[in-house]
C-alpha cells in the first residue's frame, strides 16, 4: 500500500469520489477480530441469575433470529463482547446492526443499534 499527502482544500474536492473506492478496498482487507470467548464462558463460569442461560438471540432491525446463535451453521451472529456484570454484544451478520443483552438478576433487556460506517 501506498500513501500520499493532499491538501484539505483537494480532499474537500475529490472525497465523494475517492472515499467509497477506499472504503471498499479496506473492507476487503480487514480481518475480523476473534470472538471474545474467553469472557463469554467466564460469564457461564460465574453465572448466579434466577434463569437459565439465554442463548436466543433476535436482531429487531432485520429480523434475523436465532434460537442458539453458537450453534448455527452458518453462523446468524457474531459475539463481540461478554463480560461477568451479564452484558453481551451481538453483531448481526445479516445488516451488522448491535444487538445488546443485559442481564439482571429478574430480567433481561435487550435491544438493537443499526450499524454505522462512520463514527
Amino acid at each position: 500500500m501506498f500513501g500520499m499527502f493532499i491538501s484539505p482544500e483537494l480532499w474537500a474536492a475529490i472525497h465523494k469520489d475517492v472515499q467509497p473506492i477506499i472504503d471498499r478496498y479496506l473492507e476487503k482487507t480487514r480481518t475480523p477480530l476473534p470472538e471474545p470467548m474467553d469472557d463469554w464462558n467466564r460469564l457461564m463460569d460465574f453465572w448466579d441469575f434466577a434463569y437459565e442461560v439465554d442463548m436466543d438471540v433476535t436482531c429487531d432491525l432485520c429480523g434475523n433470529t436465532t434460537q442458539d446463535w453458537q450453534a448455527d451453521d452458518p453462523r446468524k451472529f457474531r459475539l463481540k463482547a461478554a463480560n461477568i456484570g451479564g452484558l453481551t454484544c451481538f453483531e448481526c451478520l445479516a445488516c451488522k446492526a448491535r444487538v445488546t443483552k443485559q442481564h439482571f438478576k429478574d430480567k433481561i433487556t435487550c435491544f438493537c443499534t443499526p450499524f454505522c460506517d462512520h463514527k
